[in-house]
């Protein structure tokens, strides 16, 4: 079975999220420290999220399954004191065993060429260019302007100085603006 490159649509990620939710849910069971009813809650309350930021990060439906997976066996195994970032510490350190990150993998490189693209995007370049982002750059974009978290607590959680995460950010903004004039 070959698996595309392409990012899914919503209803296909709503479909692969549901699978994972389903093959997730048994393994929750399946260890012995959890609370069950507990667990339950808080993983519905996060699969979707967790599910998609895996998605992303690597843009393969078996993988972000796996990589999802074990972000909550992970944080279970650890104790829930504060779910969600219990749950986002179990992510990142799911994915720092996937892929590298915690540095920042582009340089600096100033303003590149103002030009609108507004009219010229479609939303499958968005799309295409988010997938191609460097690992710590394609994290620090989903966590601010996808999900809305502050810098500061993104920082905390990989691990470097808020004026890192801002510029990680900063500098997927000005990749993925320069990939979309690409492909319009």
């Amino acid at each position: 079975m070959e698996i595309e490159n392409e990012p899914y649509g919503r209803e296909e990620n709503k479909i692969m999220a549901s699978t994972a939710q389903n093959m997730m849910a048994g393994m929750v069971h399946a260890i012995p420290a959890v609370e069950s009813p507990r667990h339950d809650a808080i993983y519905r309350e996060n699969c979707d999220r967790i599910y998609s930021r895996a998605f992303w990060m690597t843009d393969n439906e078996l993988a972000a399954e796996q990589l999802s997976a074990n972000t909550f066996l992970r944080a279970f195994a650890g104790g829930c004191a504060d779910a969600a970032e219990q749950i986002d510490r179990a992510f990142i350190a799911e994915v720092r065993e996937f892929q590298p990150i915690g540095e920042l993998t582009l340089k600096s490189e100033g303003a590149q060429k103002a030009q609108s693209i507004r009219g010229r995007m479609k939303r499958v370049h968005l799309e295409r260019a988010v997938v191609q982002l460097p690992a710590t750059e394609k994290l620090v974009f989903l966590m601010h302007d996808v999900e809305g978290y502050e810098h500061r607590r993104i920082s905390r959680l990989l691990g470097i100085a808020d004026a890192d995460s801002r510029l990680a950010l900063h500098q997927a903004r000005m990749k993925v603006r320069n990939l979309v004039d690409c492909m319009a």
